[in-house]
């Protein structure tokens, strides 16, 4: 029999109105990475929070090492061996890499008092299992070390609690690829201690790096679960949606097929921070923009959008000179700007769905000086519809919404001001494999309609799959221009990277 760490059998959880979680089945053994798969809304994030005694099933058992228990809170699943790392990190900057380690179990006296060497020396012990020890100072304050580091404290902070099982949701969300590479290094460390890790994620390719088996879930249901080794991408996708997605990025129009050019940056720059760019986007075309973290992308289009107005250079929208130096300014000329942080830049998390379609446009929506409540519904009654957004109701908070459809959400509000030309950052961060195949083809639909869109992305598939044309930035700078239909991952790489062989178009 498998040396099963973890099991659980039958786990149904239900919310007002939605069966989030039906029959659900899970096994994982010790020492292995184990996946899980499947769509926004399919119950992976219910599953792990009943599996961290967040919430309480409705019906069916978890089992740890063969023997029933009963999670009535988080420290229950903690006391029994269940940790999870978060998404969004649950350190405190001002506090010490020491502190959050041991949050709430430090070393302490008989007097209560907190015996500092010992904490000081446990924690190089916890930084050596990483390699860390002689890098990173225990006493450091967290606000001080790069997304990688304080990833590896948030683990360390979940380990140092002696877990069988540790789970980890979306763990490469806000990393780079070194980063990455180095996360999976340490996750192999784990397991082969014995740790068994519970991996979420919506990059498929990550899990044919680093799992061992993966489930599948799909609208609440165990769908199958499988050895990573006996199944390929397109197995994962047709269980995770149902379907077969034959060309997630849809087809590449012919050049001659596009209008005129509707966007131009001539010598666009920003002090101490990008310098230089030309640019431009013809009507109707999928411009990409590459590079690595921090070579001044995000900058670039927050400069176009007037976020963060550039200090030299000029821009043309559609031949006539343009200077917006504020997004407001840039709204009124026909320019919308997709955040790559929907959360904290781009939606009003609190507010219904209907309030957050009508934000950036609501003299559209009003009649006389007035929002008028019949031109907001309608609006997001359309978005709905056409969208296909899972909202549970206009009235519901957004923040209520899968990743999925908050970014449907987002990309219906400002493709819904009907722009000239629209920047997207990461548009599809954090949403799975059936999101992101809706949202290329709403990319599609609207550049065919005649909008120029410029795509900031650091999925390297994405940038080759969807552009027309691709900029690749490094330092601040564009490196180079390459054809769509001529770049190669190993091109827009040596641009990035200043290697030899990239060579600009």
């Amino acid at each position: 029999m498998p040396d099963y760490i973890l099991e659980a059998r039958g786990i149904t959880k239900t919310f007002p109105g939605v069966k989030a979680l039906d029959g659900v089945d899970l096994r994982v053994r010790r020492g292995e990475t184990h996946a899980v798969v499947g769509e926004n809304g399919a119950g992976k994030s219910t599953l792990m929070m009943v599996l961290t005694g967040v919430y309480r099933p409705d019906a069916g058992q978890i089992l740890i090492g063969g023997k029933p228990v009963s999670f009535h809170s988080h420290e229950a699943a903690v006391r029994q061996g269940v940790a999870i790392v978060y998404q969004e990190l649950s350190l405190v900057p001002s506090l010490s890499i020491a502190e959050n380690i041991f949050t709430n179990h430090q070393p302490v006296n008989s007097l209560g008092f907190v015996r500092r060497s010992e904490l000081l020396d446990r924690t190089r012990e916890y930084l050596a299992l990483f390699d860390l020890d002689t890098v990173l100072d225990p006493a450091a304050l967290v606000r001080s070390l790069s997304p990688a580091n304080q990833q590896v404290v948030e683990i360390l902070k979940a380990i140092s609690t002696d877990p069988a099982v540790l789970i980890m949701d979306e763990p490469t969300s806000s990393l780079t690829e070194v980063e990455i590479v180095r996360l999976f290094e340490n996750i192999r460390r784990l397991t082969a201690r014995g740790i068994a890790c519970l991996y979420i994620s919506h990059h498929l390719s990550e899990i044919f790096e680093i799992a061992d088996t993966v489930t599948i879930l799909r609208d609440g249901r165990f769908v199958c679960d499988a050895a990573v080794k006996d199944v390929d991408e397109d197995f994962l996708v047709s269980n995770m949606v149902g379907r077969t997605i034959a060309d997630i990025y849809g087809a590449r129009p012919d050049p001659a097929s596009l209008g005129p050019m509707r966007f131009e940056a001539r010598g666009l720059g920003r002090a101490g921070v990008f310098a230089g760019a030309d640019l431009r986007a013809r009507s109707g075309e999928i411009v990409g923009l590459a590079g690595l973290v921090g070579a001044g992308r995000t900058e670039l289009g927050r400069a176009i959008f007037g976020a963060e107005p550039a200090d030299t250079g000029t821009m043309l929208l559609d031949g006539r000179s343009i200077a917006p130096r504020s997004p407001r300014d840039a709204i009124g000329l026909g320019i919308g700007y997709l955040t790559e942080d929907r959360k904290t830049q781009g939606l009003f998390l609190d507010f219904p769905l209907s309030a957050n379609i009508a934000a950036n446009r609501l003299k559209r929506l009003s009649l006389g000086p007035l929002v008028s409540d019949a031109l907001v519904d309608g609006a997001a009654n359309a978005a709905v519809r056409e969208y296909r957004i899972a909202s549970g109701g206009q009235g519901k908070a957004v923040r209520n919404l899968s990743g999925g459809n908050q970014q449907k959400v987002l990309i219906a509000a400002w493709i819904g001001i009907e722009p000239r030309l629209l920047i997207v950052d990461e548009p599809t961060r954090g949403v799975d494999v059936g999101a992101r195949s809706e949202i290329y083809a709403f990319l599609r639909s609207l550049a065919a309609r005649g909008t120029a869109i410029i795509m900031i992305s650091s999925d390297l598939s994405e940038i080759l799959g969807l552009s027309d044309r691709i900029y690749v930035m490094k330092s601040g700078r564009i490196a180079g221009e390459i054809a769509g239909a001529d770049a190669t991952e190993e091109s827009v790489i040596a641009l990035a990277t200043g290697a030899a062989g990239g060579a600009s178009q």
